[in-house]
């Protein structure tokens, strides 16, 4: 841990110059109570840096939520072992890439009976909070069960002991993003209307008591709300591949779902703030939690040590150290394949961007949040789903 001033804590022991100054700029809002948490996977992000914990005073930054409302990890540890599975992992690939939609842009044709229920409960919880989500995304229902793209992934992994672990990372798809661009412009009218200037414009903030707080609020806890159903649906497709391809049932023997895009209401140091986590997880003590390395690399099940210096929060992920036009630039498909022996995905060109070196090594990620989380269980994949 590394103190950089009264208002900036940081635990990244690989952090280039532009997101400490990216941080920096944050910690400086007035209302930041009583300081901003970089993680280790920190890096630039939009306004704010992703692996940053927020808490503000009356006050939400809708861009240092980020833009993928609720985005998190799902897994489940099932009762197999390594030893038990088919030799083709081929099938399963693509049996899962055939259930789930990939890749942006990519939606269900429709809604499927395992998705129906899911769907009422969001168009009640969106009728409770007094908005339509179709004036976003006119068909927001069909993006329920969908991956997406970018770093968001569906896996087969092994622990430790064998044990077979489906883990999952997305979020809440267009619909949320739609969500975060709106309330970002909504904030940036709102200062820009009552004379305040930040030093970024996606910095731009809404006031606690504020119509336009109260309806983000609203939004955002929906967006959240999508996104935990969504990897929830996915899981549930990806169980049901994984089933048929062993030729048996899928006991669940753990299920963890949690997200690092959000923000709540907390009380630190004495007082209320709204914590915003963007790219972090919230790790109180005994939290489960879940963090991804890269592709061809370790992820990490977790449980929070209740931190209080990281207002109980720990890593997201491993965290860029290369733009994705900078990866496509230094890195080859046939580097990619490399990283990747051993794990059945599908080589292209398109995930260069997602090559493990253009990440921070996962290990070191979490040797520096050792006083965040209690590791308890390293996964290896074995199998790795992904959207262009």
């Amino acid at each position: 841990m590394e103190t950089i001033n009264s208002k900036l804590i940081n635990w990244a022991s690989i952090l280039d110059e532009k997101t400490r100054e990216q941080a920096l700029t944050t910690a400086r809002l007035p209302f930041i109570y009583p300081h901003l948490a970089l993680m280790p996977d920190a890096h630039l992000g939009k306004g704010a840096t992703v692996g940053s914990v927020i808490p503000t005073l009356n006050a939400v930054i809708p861009a240092a939520v980020g833009v993928d409302i609720g985005c998190g990890m799902i897994a489940v540890r099932t009762q197999y072992s390594v030893k038990d599975l088919p030799h083709d992992r081929r099938k399963l690939r693509e049996g899962i890439e055939r259930e789930v939609p990939l890749s942006a842009g990519h939606n269900n044709r429709t809604i499927l009976p395992t998705a129906a229920p899911r769907v009422a409960e969001l168009k009640r919880l969106a009728a409770k909070a007094g908005f339509d989500p179709a004036q976003y995304v006119a068909k927001w229902d069909l993006q329920l069960g969908s991956l997406g793209s970018g770093n968001h992934f569906i896996e087969v992994c092994a622990d430790e002991d064998d044990a077979v672990w489906l883990f999952l990372h997305s979020g809440s798809r267009g619909i949320g993003n739609k969500i975060a661009q709106h309330h970002i412009g909504v904030a940036q009218r709102y200062i820009q209307k009552k004379g305040i200037r930040v030093p970024d414009a996606d910095l731009a903030y809404l006031e606690e008591g504020t119509s336009e707080f109260t309806r983000y609020i609203a939004e955002l806890r929906w967006a959240q709300h999508f996104a935990l159903l969504n990897r929830e649906e996915m899981m549930d497709r990806v169980i049901g591949q994984f089933s048929h391809w062993v030729a048996g049932p899928v006991k669940e023997r753990e299920r963890i779902n949690c997200h690092h895009n959000f923000t709540q209401q907390e009380t630190h140091y004495g007082k209320s703030v709204w914590v915003s986590r963007k790219g972090a997880i919230k790790a109180e003590r005994g939290d489960p939690g879940l963090i991804p390395g890269s592709m061809g690399t370790a992820s990490y099940v977790v449980e929070g040590l209740g931190n209080k210096v990281s207002l109980n929060s720990s890593p997201h992920g491993a965290g860029r150290e290369y733009s994705r036009n900078a990866a496509r630039k230094t890195f080859s498909l046939e580097e990619l394949k490399a990283a990747m022996r051993g794990i059945e995905f599908r080589a292209s060109e398109a995930f260069i961007d997602e090559i493990p070196a253009a990440y921070k090594p996962i290990d070191q990620v979490m040797s520096d949040a050792a006083d965040l989380v209690t590791v308890r269980h390293k996964l290896r994949q074995l199998v790795n789903v992904k959207g262009n």
